[in-house]
């Protein structure tokens, strides 16, 4: 772990609800995404994450473009996405996409490479699906692009040869892969040389100690340095436990039903609920200080470089959202950095 815990925040855009119950209109929950990064970086935050998706729930489809509208009234943080849906994308307009906001952020940007847990974005630009897992291996060369002519062969796309990538970075691009806790994903991770982000949605942080354990094995074995890890887990910060609680969980309960029903979850309930705030949880949901003490023990745990905690949860209203970043600013991080000094 870095001597100073870098602490992140994610949003997918969830599309939230205005006062009356009603959902916000996608346009404004994008603008409302762009203010929350700006006041991320006002109260301190080292980064903001945004994921893409491609559905009706979630708003954001172009992270690189809402992150440099972020870019542009921000001096400070870091931005990335969370995660880029690699294996339905063209690997060099990923590189592309991120190279040109790293230059308008003066290199603040970074890319989190993912296969994603939704699949619509399969359909939606013509892939196959069953080539899931195949694009996503052989996109991953895109994202080690050196500043030179590049030759690649693969099976999902036409060859390069000694073809030049525009535009070219000043210092490199940094990019991370997203793992949601296989085995063969976090070995690939080490193999390439990636950094890894291991999200985090369900259960003790304790259970994903093994995969931490693993990464760092499979570089040593590979002869790489050791490189950071991140966790990704859901949260939201309110001035004490009792209204955290309150403000998260209907929308906690709808957006886990939404999804659950599609997946076949069973629904969740109250007591589920409580059991994941809890210490053996995988939700950060309280006071600062107690939110601030759960990461502090996961960063302990698993060794960690940077904490993101996904504020957005659902419906969760926008100004809710505000106040939870201001306290993940202003007392979350300073009390996590005092744990662990």
């Amino acid at each position: 772990m870095d001597d100073v815990l870098e602490l992140g925040l994610d949003t997918f855009g969830d599309v939230t609800a205005s006062p009356d119950g009603t959902p916000v209109p996608q346009p404004q929950v994008i603008r409302d995404v762009v203010e929350e990064g700006v006041l991320a970086d006002r109260v301190g935050v080292d980064f903001i994450g945004v994921g893409e998706h491609h559905r009706q729930d979630f708003a954001v489809s172009t992270p690189d473009v809402v992150l440099a509208a972020i870019a542009a009234r921000t001096e400070r943080i870091r931005l990335g996405s969370a995660v880029t849906v690699l294996s339905s994308d063209d690997p060099i307009r990923v590189f592309q996409r991120f190279a040109t906001l790293d230059a308008v952020s003066n290199g603040r940007a970074e890319v989190i490479l993912g296969r994603g847990s939704f699949i619509e974005s399969f359909p939606l630009f013509g892939y196959d699906l069953g080539q899931y897992e195949q694009l996503f291996s052989e996109n991953l060369f895109a994202a080690l692009l050196p500043e030179e002519p590049v030759t690649w062969a693969g099976s999902t796309r036409e060859p390069l040869i000694e073809q030049r990538v525009y535009p070219r970075t000043e210092q490199g691009l940094r990019a991370w892969i997203g793992v949601g806790g296989s085995p063969e994903s976090v070995v690939r991770a080490a193999r390439y040389g990636f950094p890894l982000v291991i999200a985090i949605i369900g259960g003790p942080a304790e259970r994903f100690a093994p995969f931490a354990d693993l990464y760092r094995r499979a570089l040593d074995e590979l002869g790489r340095p050791e490189l950071p890890i991140a966790v990704h887990s859901p949260g939201h910060v309110a001035d004490t436990d009792e209204e955290a609680k309150e403000q998260a969980w209907p929308h906690y309960e709808v957006m886990h039903n939404r999804i659950g029903a599609e997946r076949g979850w069973g629904p969740t309930n109250r007591a589920q609920f409580e059991m994941q705030v809890g210490a053996q949880g995988s939700l950060y949901v309280g006071s600062p200080e107690t939110v601030a003490r759960k990461i502090a023990d996961t960063a302990k745990l698993l060794g960690l470089s940077r904490f993101d905690m996904k504020y957005s949860m659902g419906q969760l209203p926008h100004p809710q959202m505000m106040r939870s970043i201001e306290l993940y600013g202003t007392k979350v991080i300073p009390l996590v950095r005092d744990m662990l000094a």
